[in-house]
């Protein structure tokens, strides 16, 4: 048995097999960070079979006793064709991930899909889509022959259902979204169907993109469920037959797969849900989807999975996906973990990948600017205050000491895959100088009155501030320790509390917090132009408390909330702008004034960003690209084509179905 200290010399060993081989990173450009041997079949649309001249199909011994009807009546009448990274798979096997990859290991179907640059918005479960000249009406015509797992046929009416029948239906969705609000939806066929808005909207193929396994249902299953098609007491008594509280609760549990009865529910993905219990859910390959390889075969290639249920335990992820017992695991790693998975590796049990996070920032920090301390307030809109907190932090030292220096000290700003960015507002006020940030806080009568080394107000009371945060995903809690201990260096008194989901949920919504973080996604040309949160008050969400009241101004045409001050206004008038613009040079002009404005302004606060996301897979899985981009923007692997992965574990496995 090997001693601790042995150990550890085998963990650095690992670790330092992979830092000597990378350079670290300093300037960024845009096409630095995607993957060079890439196919060039992912950043444009899918050839179908036809044009590829591929005449017959096939599928996986899986299905053959299911009395199903034959491939190519199960297959639409053209199916896309799919390059594999790397080569063709084949068919078999059992997936063991956990279940919060589930969303990573088989991503989701939509209308349209992302490029893997995420420059590109491309035809998916469509065949085509156009947006109108004045950019108010977004046409989308499916392709021919699609059926949902259950072999129902897709048509206009499922998108229909879920437009006016979950996003505008006042007891489902109490508050309208604003990416729909003045939409209405019109069907022209059983194919084609059209959202038209009383505004310029042109870039609503985004949200479609992005978002959009939420923008479509299976009419013919939730209308049962649906009180707008079902008399609503005998609804209510089969809803209370299942112990539920009512029928929307059913419906966004099946619509999200969180109750046994989402087993229920057709789907478009490659996997269907065939059982859920408090430990374990398992998923069977849809024998209906719709897509195949360039060889003919239907997809996906491996047969199942099985997703443990493992909540808010990182450190046990770490541990099964590091000795090997997961196929896949990324989204509880964390950067810190790399030297144990490579461990892992270097024993030859797994293989770990090392992509990059397309948060800007792994935390942005944000000041309540609504805070319910007046003098709390004041002091937040004193930019030089703001610009002084971001001087005072050590970017460098932090990427060296939780980054391992293979990220970017920086603001949080656009991505460098965008045509919005620019390195200048990424290194806005992100240089380290506690100096200058001590002389900012002098101007500003913060004094040590009583010789503790903090800071008071100028009349001598004290200045305490709260930063509540949840920390998860990226390394909020490491960050914030190293953030508060450069703050206090410079006497501000910060004091640091961990919160639960459901407490930062509530809080934030409220206004509550007087600091709080979250990191910086929606920062790419797939969700910045949309949904700029951290750059203008322009949404109230849990990951978000920086200016509520001033949000819900400008969400309700000034019925709540407050009205901003000038500046803000202009942060606002620049994301509407960016959002209906028709013409890419105005977009583009308002995008990055509204970015130029945080970057000289320094609203809120980037640490570091582009960082390194460990992915780790099983010996036996293949066609997993080493050096993918992390994120919500691209929705972490869609762009990737999880449903072309397959196992190959040197032998020939039998069929077998449980």
């Amino acid at each position: 048995m090997k001693k601790p200290g042995q150990m550890m010399g085998y963990v650095l060993s690992a670790w330092l097999g992979w830092t000597a081989l990378a350079e670290p990173q300093s300037a960024v450009d845009r096409d630095s960070i995607l993957g060079a041997d890439w196919p060039a079949a992912w950043f444009v649309e899918p050839p179908t079979a036809s044009e590829v001249g591929i005449t017959s199909f096939s599928d996986s011994p899986y299905l053959a006793d299911q009395g199903l009807p034959p491939v190519a009546d199960r297959l639409p009448d053209d199916p896309p064709v799919i390059e594999p990274f790397e080569s063709i798979g084949r068919y078999g096997g059992t997936a063991r991930i956990t279940l919060g990859d589930s969303w990573q290991f088989f991503n989701w179907e939509s209308a349209l899909t992302i490029s893997a640059d995420m420059r590109e918005i491309l035809p998916n479960i469509a065949r085509s889509f156009d947006v109108s000249e004045d950019g108010k009406t977004t046409t989308v015509r499916l392709r021919k022959g699609i059926r949902w797992s259950d072999g129902h046929p897709l048509t206009s009416d499922d998108f229909e259902f879920t437009f006016n029948h979950i996003w505008l239906d006042k007891e489902y969705s109490p508050i309208t979204s604003r990416h729909i609000q003045g939409g209405r939806f019109e069907k022209v066929d059983p194919l084609t169907f059209r959202y038209v808005f009383d505004r310029p909207n042109p870039l609503f193929i985004n949200l479609i993109a992005q978002y959009g396994n939420f923008m479509v249902d299976p009419k013919h299953y939730f209308k049962n469920w649906h009180p707008a098609f079902v008399d609503r007491d005998e609804l209510n008594e089969r809803i209370q037959e299942r112990n539920i509280l009512n029928w929307r609760t059913f419906v966004d549990a099946q619509r999200n797969a969180r109750i046994e009865e989402s087993r229920d529910v057709p789907t478009l993905r490659a996997y269907r849900v065939v059982s859920r219990s408090p430990s374990m859910v398992r998923w069977e390959r849809n024998p209906y989807y719709h897509k195949v390889d360039p060889a003919g075969q239907q997809l996906p290639y491996i047969d199942a999975i099985e997703a443990e249920v493992i909540l808010d335990n990182g450190e046990l992820v770490t541990a099964k996906a590091s000795t090997g017992q997961l196929d896949f695991a990324a989204f509880a790693l964390r950067t810190q973990d790399l030297p144990l998975l490579k461990l892992g590796e270097q024993a030859g049990l797994v293989d770990v990948h090392v992509w990059t996070r397309l948060h800007t920032s792994d935390v942005i920090i944000q000041l309540n600017y609504n805070a319910e301390d007046e003098r709390l307030r004041e002091l937040y809109w004193e930019k030089g205050f703001r610009q002084a907190l971001s001087l005072a932090i050590n970017r460098p030292e932090m990427n060296e000491l939780i980054y391992f220096g293979r990220a970017v000290p920086q603001q949080a700003s656009a991505h460098p895959s965008s045509a919005f960015y620019d390195p200048a507002f990424a290194r806005a006020f992100a240089e380290y100088d506690p100096e200058r940030a001590n002389g900012l806080l002098d101007d500003l009568g913060l004094v040590d009155v009583t010789g503790d080394g903090l800071r008071e107000y100028p009349d001598g009371s004290s200045l305490i501030i709260t930063m509540e945060y949840l920390d998860f995903e990226t390394p909020k809690a490491i960050s914030m320790e190293l953030v508060s201990t450069y703050w206090r260096a410079v006497g501000i008194d910060i004091r640091l509390k961990l919160v639960s989901r459901a407490l930062q949920s509530a809080r934030a919504q409220a206004g509550k917090m007087q600091m709080t973080l979250w990191h910086a996604d929606k920062v790419t040309d797939v969700l910045f132009p949309i949904h700029p949160i951290w750059y203008a008050p322009m949404y109230n969400g849990w990951d978000n408390a920086m200016w509520n009241d001033w949000a819900r101004h400008f969400l309700t045409e000034g019925n709540v909330g407050s009205l901003p001050p000038p500046p803000i206004r202009q942060l606002q008038d620049y994301s509407d702008r960016m959002r209906h613009a028709l013409d890419p040079a105005e977009r583009i002009e308002a995008g990055k004034n509204l970015l130029r404005s945080t970057a000289e302004n320094t609203w809120s606060m980037g640490t570091v960003g582009l960082a390194p996301h460990p992915v780790v897979v099983s010996k036996r899985l293949k066609n997993v690209i080493p050096d993918g981009i992390w994120g919500w923007d691209n929705r972490w692997t869609l762009s990737y084509h999880p449903s072309t992965w397959y196992f190959d574990d040197g032998r020939e496995e039998a069929v077998e179905r449980d």
